[in-house]
């Protein structure tokens, strides 16, 4: 990798970037911080032909997206995209295992996360108040009380679910969308960096999802730093307040 920018002061532009000083690079400024993680092709779709993320991934997209588990204290997504992209609890490989935290209006965990995994990570479920009953009681039963986090009554609350994280020590917080929970992050003013990868290719396809979904939205970012490796371009932009 070669380094494009750098507004943090710690390589000096051009310089080649190996995989130790990528992790200076991706350092979290704060003890707590919340980072969302995405990747898109050139004409802005999040995903290829076949629906996925995974398909559109490069190499070098795959060296960031393995650091910043490693950096993470827990890795938060969407139930949807945790059926969508076969999610499993994350293993030793997957950055230190750290848990997965899974978002889900209904209260409905999927399935494959309630299954005992002692050789990987923790689960959590963090859903409202009004969830559906059952949904809590089968969560509760498979995955303890205390990994049940309500958050909001009549639906999830991301700002208090982000306190309640760093509540228990999960104080770097990694999300890996989908589209509807980063766009539900940034209008809750839970959302401190955006990581972003651009691969260099073109899927077409007008239905194409793209980062964010949902409300419009007026958000301000500035570059942080940016690094190319075989025309993958990877930056990282600081949500302004």
């Amino acid at each position: 990798m070669r380094l494009l920018l750098d507004e943090t002061g710690t390589l000096a532009p051009g310089a080649s970037v190996d995989r130790e000083a990528l992790a200076r690079l991706y350092a979290p400024p704060a003890a707590e911080w919340l980072r969302v993680n995405f990747v898109s092709t050139l004409d802005g779709a999040a995903s290829g032909p076949d629906g996925l993320s995974g398909s559109i991934n490069t190499e070098a997209d795959g060296v960031v997206f393995d650091l910043l588990r490693r950096l993470s204290d827990v890795v938060l997504v969407g139930a949807g995209t945790v059926r969508a992209e076969g999610y499993q609890r994350l293993r030793e490989e997957d950055g230190g295992a750290p848990p997965l935290a899974v978002v889900s209006n209904s209260g409905r965990m999927p399935p494959a996360l309630l299954r005992a995994a002692p050789d990987r990570g923790g689960a959590l479920l963090i859903t409202r108040e009004a969830a559906e009953p059952a949904h809590l009681a089968e969560a509760r039963d498979a995955l303890g009380d205390d990994a049940v986090i309500l958050c909001g009554r009549d639906e999830v609350d991301l700002a208090q679910a982000r306190r309640a994280l760093a509540a228990r020590g999960l104080r770097q917080v990694l999300s890996e969308g989908g589209p509807s929970l980063f766009s539900s992050l940034l209008a809750a003013g839970a959302v401190d960096e955006l990581d972003l990868t651009w691969v260099p290719a073109l899927v077409g396809g007008g239905a194409r999802p793209r980062i964010t979904a949902g409300a419009d939205l007026d958000v301000a970012l500035t570059p942080m730093a940016m690094v190319e490796a075989e025309g993958t371009v990877i930056g990282r932009w600081r949500v302004l307040p």
